[in-house]
């Protein structure tokens, strides 16, 4: 069989692929470059509306004047997503090597048709109680746990050395879908109506999902253990990782969505400024692969470390803007959080396989048989720590915004949250130096694992 026909779909087995070898150099260059990329394109196209569904209701809360919620109210629908999206991403992670990549994709795109249905049936009615936006808005979460299968499916096309760009690339296309929904949203809903917050999204998903059934792939070479996400959840350094990963990517998320109703709520003098929102998500987005960059060149542990610092000071600043009254100061600082969220995104990421690699061959000569082999099993647990790490740190979303309900809701101002998010800051900052930077002289993520832990 040649490596053309291996690497194409076989026919009548709905677009199954019954051997995948992208760490081979022929077939990789013979035609699985082409598989991989065009499976690439649809899952992005996918992701992108699964965090736009997931954060749709950050600006449909602020657009909800009629219904007389308070602004604790309001932050509980904004979070719930969050809540509901951080627990899918565990079973979405398996789902790809349990039903197929493309099948997969086909079935998470159909299923934000839920969120999208139901928003616009609960916002045409002015006496949808308070419990029925929650139960609804949960429904979003479908868009969130999109991420962990998108990632976990485009992993098996890509050979080990390509898969950091193309799970970067991946990772940004899904991200921005936050921005893009802040940006367009308040256009849809002046012109159409609340209701089209959620119809206006149909057509795309039923693009997407049209797109992942006649353009990608399943691959039979797919394989997901739960067994082995148990045990990355054994190990001390998969918690605490998750910690730091609610620090940057919960941050992030949380941050984004909060953003809107915060400025809504603290400044209504300001409110028409709220289409400006988008800026925060979008640069926290952008800016994820500078992490990345940073980490390769100075260690992961040290740019997450010194990361932790500049957030620590950001949302100081957020909340100097806010207890000012300073417009803004507010705006700016906040763009600032968001953005250092996002180079943590990047900087934690590129810390995890570099951490259990370290601790994989920890001890062993570098070039022998069991040298090599502990480098496999690294890959192994890395890739298991990635998944339960990604949906725990996907909770820092709902915290953010409980936070910042709870907070307005006893004092009438965000201060109380401030603190608290700068005191969790403060713990990450702690746990990096303590776990990863007491050796003194050792720069990259991976010596400073097999140093420390």
């Amino acid at each position: 069989m040649t490596v053309t026909e291996v690497a194409q779909p076989t026919p009548g087995k709905g677009r199954w692929i019954g051997e995948w070898r992208p760490d081979d150099p022929a077939f990789w260059e013979g035609s699985g470059k082409g598989v991989a990329r065009r499976n690439l394109i649809f899952s992005i196209f996918a992701e992108h509306l699964g965090f736009t569904l997931w954060t749709v209701w950050s600006i449909v809360a602020v657009k909800m004047g009629a219904y007389k919620f308070s602004t604790d109210q309001l932050f509980w629908i904004v979070s719930l997503p969050n809540l509901v999206g951080s627990a899918l991403r565990i079973p979405y992670t398996f789902a790809p090597a349990k039903f197929g990549g493309r099948n997969w994709t086909v079935v998470s795109a159909l299923l934000l048709l839920i969120p999208a249905a139901l928003l616009a049936v609960a916002v045409s009615n002015p006496d949808t109680p308070f419990w029925a936006f929650l139960v609804i808005a949960a429904t979003a979460g479908f868009g969130g746990g999109n991420f962990a299968s998108s990632m976990a499916n485009i992993t098996y096309f890509y050979p080990q050395s390509r898969q950091g760009a193309a799970l970067g690339l991946n990772a940004a296309g899904g991200n921005i879908g936050v921005s893009s929904v802040q940006l367009v949203m308040p256009l849809v809903i002046g012109g159409l109506g609340l209701a089209a917050a959620g119809l206006f999204w149909v057509p795309f998903i039923l693009a997407a999902a049209a797109g992942a059934y006649f353009f990608m792939d399943n691959l039979s070479s797919a394989k997901a253990d739960p067994r082995q996400m148990a045990k990355a959840a054994g190990r001390a350094q998969t918690w605490i990782m998750s910690i730091l990963y609610i620090g940057t990517f919960g941050s992030f998320i949380g941050y984004s969505t909060a953003f809107p109703l915060l400025i809504k709520s603290q400044f209504p003098e300001h409110a028409s400024l709220i289409t400006l929102a988008f800026l925060g998500p979008l640069v926290g987005s952008l800016i994820r692969p500078v992490g990345g960059w940073l980490s390769d060149r100075l260690g992961g542990a040290t740019v997450t470390f010194w990361n932790f610092a500049a957030m620590i000071a950001a949302v100081l600043l957020v909340w100097r803007g806010l207890s000012g009254h300073a417009f803004v100061l507010f705006f700016a600082s906040y763009m600032l959080l968001i953005g250092t969220a996002g180079v943590g995104n990047g900087s934690t990421y590129r810390m995890i396989p570099a951490i259990f690699r370290a601790k994989a061959v920890a001890g062993l000569e570098a070039g022998t048989p069991e040298y090599e082999e502990a480098v496999r099993a690294g890959k192994r647990d890395a890739a298991a720590a990635i998944g339960f790490i990604s949906a725990i740190g996907a909770f820092g979303g709902f915290f953010i915004n409980r936070g910042f309900g709870s907070s307005i809701a006893a004092t009438g101002g965000a201060g109380a949250a401030i603190a608290a998010f700068a005191a969790f800051y403060a713990a990450c900052f702690a746990i990096t130096w303590f776990c990863y930077m007491r050796t003194a002289g050792v720069r990259s993520a991976s010596s400073l694992a097999a140093a420390r832990v």
